[in-house]
């Protein structure tokens, strides 16, 4: 079943009638918002099998448990969280007066209509993990998910279309046309997950309509091991989430930094690591396929310039298997002797593909990292707190697990975003709330007569001897 496509004057219809809505009613109470996150929950508890076979389709062979995890649990988790602490978060924050009775505080107000242009990585999670935020906030929400995942997108608009209103939250269908308009119209704030190239076409549309936009990027992410640091567990644990969705994922590590004369050792713990946990691929469920051709001859294409370029390449394929050509299976595969004239070492991968680099010392590991732009996570494997500090001190992005890979963004009540080159903004729990949020200064006067007339001409003697003690070192 093809997913019904929008036209740009049906997307702004959309638009406007959520608009109407918002501003025809008083903001959402606590009770209201939670009744909303309620609906999402049960959409994903309910339709947790739907999901799982709809990514299935989508990919051609996506793991069902991974998809479990990642779409639905991970979602059910992030609304969860703000289920329980959102009439805590919706709470006035005072803050203090210019005169001993006056009054200040800060009230999170809704934006009013968001929209959300989700990717195809991990379709569910990344667009129901921001509703988390976006309903807290008391916000109506428009959503256009990836083309790339047809399936997935046409469940979401059933699933939505169920629960919820037009005017509450509805989701939008069809390709880059379909985006391009969705983008251009006038939202109160706009969420885009997704590369840094279709960003900047994000940001130019919105532009015109001078509209606030969180974007959610990727970039290459580095991982640090240290000489201090397990080889071993290091390799199982970056192994695990570069099988995971078969690396597709906007937090898997891009490339290893590896002690120099530790490059050999941690080839075979990622050997070993691998055929662990797959001991064959092809027709293995806890594996994922490239979830098209376009990316599978992307990531082939970086092999064969590696190769070209002098690269040697591993690929850690345990059961010897010659892939069917219809697979788009590719076994994680190593990159020893990268060098930063490859395709591989420029683009963010998304993909099996993992680079390994040796290097001297922590000083230059950190340079080669601050070389690249900014990346979403950074990763550090190792027990030297002082080096730790280091690393943490002299390298910049937007999070940082150490001791293990992405675990970050699994703790809900923690920030998630990027910085510079990697994105703007952040979710996920009191994150999410306060950035869908419009955080609203309320200012109540004094009724003192300094208050009334301490700035009001003419100006006379004691507006000056104010100013002269205020006015100080």
């Amino acid at each position: 079943m093809k997913p019904h496509r929008e036209s740009s004057s049906s997307m702004k219809d959309l638009l406007e009638r959520q608009r109407a809505a918002h501003l025809a009613s008083a903001p959402l109470t606590a009770a209201q918002r939670i009744e909303w996150l309620d609906r999402l929950i049960g959409l994903m508890v309910d339709h947790q099998h739907e999901i799982a076979d709809a990514m299935n389709d989508d990919f051609g062979g996506r793991s069902r448990e991974a998809s479990l995890m990642a779409d639905v649990l991970a979602v059910v988790s992030s609304l969860k969280l703000a289920k329980a602490h959102v009439a805590e978060w919706m709470q006035p924050v005072p803050h203090e007066g210019m005169f001993p009775d006056a009054e200040a505080w800060v009230e999170y107000v809704p934006l009013g209509v968001v929209g959300v242009i989700s990717p195809w990585n991990f379709p569910f999670n990344l667009t129901f993990a921001p509703l988390a935020g976006i309903v807290a906030a008391g916000n109506r929400c428009l959503i256009k998910p990836s083309e790339f995942t047809p399936a997935s997108s046409a469940l979401m608009a059933r699933m939505i279309s169920s629960a919820f209103d037009p005017s509450e939250i509805a989701v939008v269908t069809g390709g880059a046309d379909v985006a391009q308009a969705f983008a251009a119209l006038p939202f109160d704030h706009l969420l885009f997950t997704g590369g840094g190239a279709v960003a900047r076409h994000i940001l130019r549309a919105a532009a015109d309509n001078l509209v606030p936009v969180t974007l959610e990027l990727g970039g290459k992410c580095p991982v640090v091991v240290s000489r201090s640091a397990s080889i071993a567990d290091a390799a199982a644990r970056i192994m695990t989430i570069k099988g995971l969705n078969a690396g597709q994922i906007c937090l898997a590590p891009d490339y290893v930094l590896a002690p120099a004369g530790e490059v050999n050792a941690f080839v075979s713990a990622a050997q070993g690591a691998v055929a662990s946990m797959f001991p064959a691929l092809e027709k293995n469920p806890d594996y994922t396929s490239i979830v098209n051709q376009r990316h599978f001859d992307r990531l082939q294409g970086y092999l064969a310039d590696a190769r070209a370029k002098g690269a040697t390449i591993i690929e850690i394929n345990p059961a010897g298997e010659a892939f069917a050509g219809n697979s788009r299976r590719i076994p994680p595969t190593l990159v020893l002797g990268a060098t930063d004239d490859m395709q591989i070492m420029q683009d963010e991968i998304f993909g099996p593909l993992l680079p390994v680099k040796p290097y001297e010392s922590i000083d230059e590991a950190v340079s080669y990292i601050n070389g690249k732009p900014t990346p979403l996570a950074l990763y550090y494997f190792g027990d030297g707190e002082e080096e730790e500090r280091y690393v943490l001190d002299h390298t910049r992005s937007g999070g940082v697990t150490l001791n293990d890979v992405m675990t970050h963004a699994f703790a809900e009540s923690l920030p998630f975003g990027g910085v510079g080159p990697s994105g703007t903004g952040a979710y996920h729990g009191k994150a999410g709330f306060t950035n869908f949020s419009h955080a609203r200064s309320i200012y109540r006067q004094s009724r003192t007569v300094e208050a009334e007339y301490m700035i009001r001409p003419p100006f006379g003697e004691p507006l000056r001897q104010f100013l002269t003690a205020a006015i100080a070192r």
